[in-house]
């Protein structure tokens, strides 16, 4: 890929967002806030996300494989 390529790739996906969010039809300095709240937001979906996600996905696998009738560890010693 030349740089030319991808600078006109790189164009008409700014060009995208922009008519998607609207925000052509904002002034320099609104354009900036938009951004910085959007940046912002996104930014901790994914931080949520990446933390989160794993503690219930770990959860629910445990869940899931105690529902195969096994009993855990603890209860067999206990009741023996």
């Amino acid at each position: 890929m030349d740089l030319k390529r991808v600078k006109e790739t790189l164009s008409w996906l700014y060009y995208q967002y922009l008519l998607i969010t609207c925000s052509y039809v904002l002034e320099p300095w609104e354009q900036t806030i938009f951004n910085s709240f959007l940046f912002t937001i996104v930014a901790m979906v994914l931080y949520t996300a990446y933390v989160f996600i794993p503690i219930h996905i770990r959860l629910a696998l445990e869940f899931f494989s105690g529902l195969g009738g096994s009993w855990p560890e603890s209860t067999i010693a206990i009741m023996t």
